[in-house]
């Protein structure tokens, strides 16, 4: 079993910074990609970041130039460092990882509790 727990949401003003954190903890053989999600209220759940094992990249374009994604494989922990915050960040941010149990199996989709995120004066 695999338990994804995020940190470091909170209220933070415009042009503000804040990192999160995702650990991963539990019984399995390999993390392999890992993202951040978030959604807002009314809306659907969206892609913010992803990152492979290796640690190649992506964002999402609302949040690129802004937002850093990265991993610490030693540490089973994923970060996002958001900075010049908007209004619009406004959201519960997600933790996803693909995980395999066990060496030579699947690995599957697992979902952090989600922590919430406030941009506002």
């Amino acid at each position: 079993q695999v338990q994804l727990v995020e940190s470091g949401g909170g209220l933070v003003q415009p042009g503000g910074s804040l990192r999160l954190s995702c650990v991963a903890s539990g019984n399995f053989f390999s993390i392999y990609a890992m993202a951040w999600y978030r959604q807002a209220p009314g809306k659907q759940r969206e892609l913010v970041a992803t990152i492979t094992s290796g640690g190649a990249t992506n964002y999402a374009d609302s949040v690129k130039g802004r937002f850093a994604i990265s991993r610490d494989n030693a540490k089973n922990t994923m970060y996002l460092q958001m900075n010049n915050m908007k209004p619009e960040d406004t959201a519960v941010y997600y933790c996803n990882a693909d995980v395999s149990p066990r060496f030579g199996e699947r690995a599957y989709g697992h979902w952090g509790q989600g922590t919430q995120v406030t941009v506002s004066s």
